[in-house]
């Protein structure tokens, strides 16, 4: 059987460590150029092969594609871009077959998240329905680790480690001038629905009274009577309090602390500015002085501080993704699957797309503190593995050297534009 073309495409929300699996594909595909001749790369995630907007990975470098493993970001670029049912716009699903077909590719790697998964399954089952070879895989990838029947989802370990260290060295700082200074510091960290990330923050502290002192979890109504108390004891018992906040934190009701009342692509409503809410709240109920940080998009771009072991195992989903296309599974993802604590062991395994499809997974009750405001020993056996290597990027004049792709076009063959 002759090779065919692969298609690769990154989706949603990018992370420190995405390129490591844009790497696994591209360097794994090579070592198999008699079933797969060419890699090609969505510009923009799933609007290039929609728009007939394409990279050939075939004309970058070893040597470049080496360097996406120290490369943040989306190097081929990502779109936050929702293929809605097959139901309401099957016109959509249909174009990517026409491009597939036009372009002979018979390999679909799509690396995201939830919504990602979704889009997998929905291709793989069209194109049995219209009867064209093609072999769909989704590669995990998102900071939130809200990703279900996986161990932890890559990217997460390296945003983990980023607000570990964040904490405890704000933390450090804000004790030093808590005298006659700051007394609270707010640390806004993402995580819409799950608190996976806040948690982490949580291993800054080892030992009673060290920080954080309060992380607000999504998993945990917010009660402002409980939280200001916590604060006030924290700041009479140890002169300062640090606390780590997830963007999703959210009243009784659901109501998240700092809605912004737009929605993105996904629908997913526009967070931000949770720690101006919560700040405000600590100087108008009890005058303390404050200053906030929000960790945004640098928790998610800082490669220089990576997990080794997030690294490894994003490099791993992308290369295993390959192996199970060329084995013939298809609408599979590929997990991670812990096989011991101490000492960390893990492997990969494939799991079915429909069972991860828009489906979250929330903080687990047991990894939270029964006052609501901590994490427990369960927790941070389950975080500390994940956080734990260094793997720096090789620095040029002090700063990191990254990727530089040619970004060759693959040539268009339907001659048409397709509005999106």
């Amino acid at each position: 059987m002759p090779a065919r073309n692969a298609f690769y495409a990154q989706s949603g929300g990018v992370t420190a460590v995405i390129n490591a699996s844009a790497a696994g594909v591209i360097e794994t595909a090579r070592k198999h150029k008699s079933k797969i001749a060419n890699v090609y790369a969505g510009r923009n995630g799933i609007i290039g092969a929609l728009t007939e907007d394409m990279i050939d990975t075939n004309r970058e470098s070893a040597a470049a594609i080496a360097a996406l493993k120290y490369t943040p970001g989306g190097a081929f670029g990502s779109a936050r871009y929702k293929l809605r049912s097959l139901e309401d716009n099957r016109a959509e699903y249909e174009r990517l077959i026409e491009v597939f077909k036009a372009h002979d590719i018979g390999y679909f790697f799509y690396n995201g998240g939830n919504d990602s998964m979704d889009t997998a399954h929905k291709v793989a089952l069209l194109a049995k329905e219209m009867r064209f070879p093609l072999t769909c895989l989704g590669i995990p990838k998102t900071v939130d680790n809200d990703l279900p029947v996986t161990d932890n989802c890559p990217g997460f370990g390296s945003v983990a480690k980023y607000v570990a260290v964040s904490t405890q060295e704000a933390a450090m700082d804000v004790v030093s001038m808590a005298k006659t200074s700051t007394k609270v510091f707010i640390l806004e960290v993402m995580g819409r629905h799950a608190g996976w990330i806040a948690a982490a923050g949580g291993l800054a502290g080892k030992a009673p009274g060290d920080a954080p002192h309060i992380i607000l979890f999504p998993e945990v109504p917010f009660d402002e009577k409980a939280f200001l108390a916590r604060v006030r004891d924290s700041v009479e018992n140890y002169e300062y309090c640090v606390i780590v906040v997830s963007e999703g934190a959210a009243y009784p009701d659901g109501t998240f602390l700092a809605e912004a009342g737009t929605r993105d692509a996904f629908g997913h409503a526009q967070l931000g500015g949770v720690a101006s809410v919560v700040a405000n709240m600590v100087r108008e109920k009890l005058g303390y002085k404050y200053h906030y940080a929000i960790a945004d998009y640098l928790q998610r771009s800082a490669r220089h501080i990576a997990s080794a072991v997030d690294v490894k195992q994003a490099y791993a989903v992308g290369a295993a993704a390959v192996r199970y296309a060329l084995e013939g599974k298809t609408a599979v993802m590929p997990v991670i699957k812990r096989r011991s604590d101490s000492p960390y062991r893990w492997a990969i395994e494939p799991a079915p797309v429909a069972r991860i499809a828009n489906k979250e997974k929330k903080l687990p009750k047991r990894f939270i503190s029964k006052d609501g405001f901590g994490i427990t020993e369960a927790c941070r056996r389950y975080l500390e593995p994940l956080i734990r290597g260094e793997d720096y990027p090789p620095y040029s004049k002090g700063l990191p050297r990254t990727a530089k792709l040619k970004y060759v076009p693959v040539k268009p063959r339907l001659g048409d534009e397709f509005m999106i």
